[in-house]
């Protein structure tokens, strides 16, 4: 199958730092290429891939300071993929909404996963407008916002089996990690660990929006030797952070659709103690693979009871449930299905042509 895989252009494939959605989409073109596939990736010019690439941009648009608006970038980006789609058997975008007009006037089968919030209120009139797009959600819950979209399957993210390790020690420290923002809840992590009476690792990036987060509500807690602030940390690093914790901290505030911290922790075999919220509870199996807490209370409580939870059966769901080899088995499920159900009227018009 030729299948183009539409990245987004804010950070290479992969990131080197920070960067969720093209981290995904690094774990799916290498599962493609693997499972024999022509996959041509579209993203940034310094992304490092198995897949034919064709850049979109010089660098990830985070590192260019000569760009000012990543749009023009986007709008760019998927006008190529569909003066091209003719290439392809299948194009799978992940830049969201952006390439709608363009996607639904393109013959190629294709298909969108939403890597995003979907409960911003401006977002309805533009989804009942494109409700023929085909798309993909991340979770069960973030499709909730938007119920008449053209949902065609849920497909979790996964990753490559061996990329992280089995930690079967615990370690002493709690750790957080992800984007040093308000929703993401940092300083109530900080809290949770002060009054479990365990230190805290901190692996986070500092956006230029969440700059004054971390100034007035994060920096003053730094003021003990309990709380350590690493900094952003990348792939290669995550292995030690995340499998040498005592458990992962993840108190959300906000509709996580998915939350990729919470399977690279299960990989590693620590449990993830997650507030009730997004699509936690469709990760974490309350009890087993970490606790669901609904407020500080309850976390801090859940601290005590890591002790009882199997780091072992911690790695054993990660593989069950969270593989890149699923995830790209899901995709490609999916292609078929598309393409199978391309109007007739499409494929005699190219027989003929």
């Amino acid at each position: 199958m030729k299948i183009a895989q539409v990245a987004p252009l804010y950070e290479t494939v992969p990131p080197k730092y920070y960067g969720g959605t093209e981290r995904v989409v690094s774990y799916l073109t290498e599962e493609l290429v693997k499972l024999g596939h022509e996959v041509t990736l579209y993203a940034s010019a310094d992304s490092v891939t198995r897949a034919r690439l064709r850049p979109a941009c010089q660098c990830a648009l985070r590192l260019d300071r000569s760009s000012v608006d990543p749009v023009m970038d986007h709008v760019y980006l998927a006008e190529r993929v569909f003066q091209e789609a003719g290439e392809f058997d299948m194009v799978h975008s992940h830049i969201d909404y952006i390439g709608f007009p363009l996607w639904r006037r393109m013959r190629t089968p294709h298909v969108t996963t939403l890597h995003w919030r979907l409960d911003i209120s401006n977002l309805r009139n533009l989804f009942r407008e494109f409700c023929d797009e085909p798309v993909i959600s991340i979770s069960n819950h973030q499709r909730l916002p938007l119920p008449w979209a053209n949902w065609r399957a849920t497909v979790y993210h996964g990753l490559p089996e061996n990329l992280y390790t089995l930690h079967e020690r615990p370690g002493t420290y709690l750790a957080f990690i992800g984007r040093m923002s308000a929703e993401k809840r940092v300083d109530q992590a900080i809290q949770i660990a002060r009054r479990a009476g365990l230190p805290l690792k901190i692996a986070a990036k500092i956006g230029t929006q969440d700059r004054e987060y971390f100034e007035t509500i994060i920096k003053p807690l730094l003021n003990g030797k309990d709380v350590e602030f690493v900094g952003e940390i990348g792939e290669a690093g995550k292995d030690e952070f995340l499998g040498n914790a005592f458990a992962l901290l993840f108190p959300i505030n906000w509709p996580e659709p998915f939350g990729l911290v919470m399977i690279e922790a299960l990989a590693c075999g620590t449990p993830v103690i997650a507030c009730l919220r997004g699509a936690v509870p469709e990760i974490i199996e309350h009890g087993t693979t970490g606790f669901v807490t609904r407020n500080v209370e309850e976390a801090i409580r859940a601290v005590d009871n890591i002790p009882r939870l199997s780091r072992r059966r911690c790695r054993q769901a990660f593989e069950e449930r969270f593989t890149a080899a699923r995830m790209a088995g899901d995709y490609v499920a999916i292609y078929e299905q598309l393409m199978r159900a391309r109007p007739m009227s499409e494929l005699s018009d190219e027989v003929v042509g």
